[in-house]
């Protein structure tokens, strides 16, 4: 018996639900991607902590939320995908404490804020990513960013202990965190916000969500903004100084309507989003002197990541 038939014989016991040869496509926003041997759905933390192990003995593994940051190999991944999904998406709020399971939308955290007339996660209201998945690279936009908000975060360790970090303990900084780069699976986030008028709430969430619209592709599939900022620059500007809107590989597409955004513009490949990306970086890097560093994950056919070991959700 392998070790992929191992953790089936594992789950069909414990009666964790379990997919064989999964499409990731299906699974992320970038619509991308082969199979993965096998797709695990628990359903609450105390089947994940017990599953951890298993998975740890026997075959390598991944975690994955909305898949909003994650670019999946052609041929699939030899790993299996542990998904968070509606089973690990409860908003809880305490006094001004939103407390948040790593698999909640960003958008459904957001609109529990708004319901209860909390501010301060506003500008995440548009982000297609997971509470965890922003937990752990320290998502961000317009001026905010989950360091400002996040007071602690609860994650299962290899063998399946629930441990506590601290907002002290976290480490955050630009697109980084204490989880960056460790095999740990994060399960809930805890934001501290603060009372204000529902209808100011409102409003904010409103003005940013048109922003997004009127200068963002949204209406392509993508892994949102492709690259990460440079220090002293930013990387859509540099782009579209460098002529390279509207540049197409295969059928990815650096956006003409943001040249930050790397689109799945018809029916691309991990491929062609690989040889666009680094077209884009040989650009820039000859006209700017730039290094433009890519902010998306990517999943390798062995299971390798390319930017760090997967962890969180993604």
């Amino acid at each position: 018996m392998n070790g992929y038939d191992k953790v089936k014989a594992y789950c069909a016991e414990a009666g964790i639900r379990f997919l064989c040869d999964e499409p990731m496509k299906k699974h992320t926003s970038f619509q991308i991607g082969g199979t993965v041997p096998l797709f695990v759905v628990p359903k609450n933390v105390e089947e994940l902590s017990a599953l951890l192990p298993v998975l740890r003995e026997n075959i390598p593994h991944f975690f994955l939320g909305k898949g909003s940051n994650l670019l999946i190999d052609d041929e699939g991944v030899d790993a299996a995908a542990v998904f968070l999904g509606k089973d690990f998406a409860r908003c809880t709020v305490e006094g001004d404490v939103l407390i948040c399971e790593a698999g909640a939308p960003l958008a459904k955290a957001c609109y529990t804020a708004y319901r209860y007339g909390l501010s301060g996660l506003e500008f995440a209201w548009g982000i297609p990513g997971s509470v965890g998945g922003a937990a752990y690279m320290n998502a961000g936009a317009y001026g905010g960013e989950m360091k400002d908000v996040v007071t602690y975060c609860e994650h299962l360790d290899e063998k399946g202990n629930l441990c506590r970090i601290s907002a002290q303990e976290l480490q955050y900084c630009y697109r980084h965190s204490f989880y960056t780069g460790k095999p740990l699976c994060i399960v809930r986030t805890a934001m501290k916000l603060v009372l204000k008028d529902k209808e100011e709430i409102r409003a904010r969430m409103d003005e940013l969500m048109g922003r997004r619209k009127s200068k963002q592709p949204l209406e392509y599939p993508s892994g949102g903004s492709t690259f990460k900022r440079p220090e002293g620059a930013f990387a859509a500007a540099l782009i579209e100084q460098c002529g390279l809107k509207g540049l197409c590989v295969g059928g990815a597409m650096v956006s003409e309507k943001h040249s930050g955004f790397v689109i799945n513009y018809k029916d691309a490949t991990c491929k062609d989003v690989l040889k666009l990306i680094q077209k884009v970086k040989e650009e820039v890097k000859r006209q700017t002197g730039f290094c433009l560093e890519c902010e998306v994950m990517q999943l390798k056919a062995d299971g390798s990541a390319v930017r760090a070991v997967p962890a969180g959700c993604f």
